[in-house]
Formats: structure tokens, C-alpha cells, sequence
């Protein structure tokens, strides 16, 4: 048998240390999360630059100012007027939510947003069950029990105090307003993204209302309980010892 003219070579090749692997699987699963977060994003950002951007409405502008960029709902907890144990105020995600702010002795001009807030939701038709009412109490001020059993009766009311400091470090008045002036709304994922002027009209604040309801239809439909858990878990998770 012929020998072969030359040893054979053997190239030995290095294996990858432990740390550049773990290395590689961090950055895979930072990608996948950022990947996950834009793939969630996108819808909103789609109806937001829909509704702004390419209006097929003869260049009409929107009545309410478009909070840019949005601000989340902060992860603060709030108490139930009717008593019990504080909720998440993050609880609420999941739906549009018309905003009242003002203080337990809600004077005229608080009663008619509590007013319009409730005719802006049943003005929207089948739509309204995308919608909830808030109105944040920013003092220990009692509330008229009268009042209270009246908006307890209408669906979709939450009555909440929440602390003013809170509150205003997450809604922000126009210039030369006050903090009580304004309609705010926020979006189902917890994010304030417009303000209504003060003294709003209703008809007009409901073509906004139409507008983003209508750029919004594609995503806010099934699974807003899954946007509700998302927007929730960071509460939970801060909330566990």
C-alpha cells in the first residue's frame, strides 16, 4: 500500500468562550424585545400619523392640541371614591379615557365637564364601549353624595382621588390655564396624547373624538385586554416584595 507522501494536517479550531456566547444571547434577546416593543408601537403611531398626516378631509385641523411626544400615565396608585383598597392607576389602560381633574367640591364649571364628558361618550354611538370616563380628585374634599351615586350610575366612570402632585406631573394645563380647565384624553396604551381647549366646544372636541376612534379601528379592537395586562405589569411587578 502506497504511503502518502505527506503527514496529514489537522487544524484545530478554537471554541467560543462562555462569555462571548452569553454575549451574543443578550444582544439576540435586546433585539427580539426591541423588535416586540415596535411591532406594538406601530399601530398607534399608524393612527396618530393617519389621523395628523394624510386626513382625506380637505386639510381640516384638529380642535384639541396633540400632545407630542406622549406621556405615559405614571405607575402612581389611586383610591376609589366608593372606598377599598388603592388600585393601580395603570389599571385603567386598555381603553380611551376622557380625563376630568379637579377637586371633591366640584363647583359649576366642573359639573358641566363631568356633564360633557359623559355626552361626548354616549354621543360616539356604538363606539362609546371603547371609552371610559376618569375623573381624578386632586383633594380630600368631600363629593356631594348626590353627585357621586349620579356618575357611579353611568357606565364607564371611574372616580378616583389621586394626589395633585401626581397628577401634574403627568397632565400639563395650556399656558395660562389651570390644571382643572382642560378635557384630557389618553390612549389605550395609558398614554395622555391630547388636550381639549377650556371651555371646550362639545361638537367640535367630538370630531376629534370621531377622528381618532375612526384612525384607531384597525388595533383597538380585540385584544385591548392584552394592552390592559401589558400597560399593568410594570405596576404588578413593582408592586411584589
Amino acid at each position: 500500500m502506497k504511503q502518502p507522501s505527506e503527514p496529514l494536517g489537522l487544524t484545530v479550531h478554537s471554541l467560543p468562550q462562555p462569555e462571548q456566547a452569553l454575549t451574543r444571547q443578550r444582544a439576540g434577546g435586546r433585539l427580539k424585545m426591541l423588535l416586540i416593543m415596535a411591532a406594538c408601537a406601530a399601530p398607534v403611531i399608524a393612527s396618530y400619523t393617519l389621523y395628523y398626516g394624510v386626513r382625506p378631509t380637505g386639510g381640516a385641523t384638529a380642535y384639541s392640541t396633540l400632545i407630542q411626544p406622549t406621556v405615559p400615565m405614571p405607575a402612581a396608585p389611586a383610591q376609589p371614591l366608593a372606598g377599598g383598597a388603592p388600585i393601580a392607576l395603570r389599571s385603567l389602560a386598555g381603553q380611551w379615557l376622557l380625563v376630568v381633574v379637579d377637586g371633591g367640591a366640584c363647583g359649576a364649571a366642573c359639573e358641566k365637564r363631568l356633564y360633557m364628558q359623559r355626552q361626548l361618550r354616549e354621543m360616539t354611538g356604538r363606539e362609546r364601549d371603547r371609552i371610559d370616563k376618569l375623573w381624578l380628585i386632586v383633594d380630600d374634599a368631600p363629593v356631594a353624595p348626590a353627585l357621586q351615586q349620579a356618575l357611579a350610575a353611568t357606565p364607564g366612570m371611574h372616580l378616583l382621588r389621586v394626589p395633585r402632585a401626581t397628577v401634574a406631573a403627568w397632565l400639563k394645563p395650556a399656558p395660562g390655564q389651570a390644571l382643572e380647565d382642560h378635557l384630557y384624553i389618553v390612549d389605550p396604551l395609558a398614554d395622555w396624547m391630547m388636550r381639549a381647549p377650556a371651555d371646550a366646544d362639545p361638537n367640535k372636541l367630538k370630531r376629534d373624538i370621531d377622528r381618532l376612534l375612526r384612525a384607531s379601528a384597525s388595533w383597538d379592537q380585540a385584544g385591548r385586554q392584552a394592552l390592559r395586562e401589558a400597560a399593568t405589569a410594570p405596576a404588578a411587578a413593582a408592586s411584589r416584595p
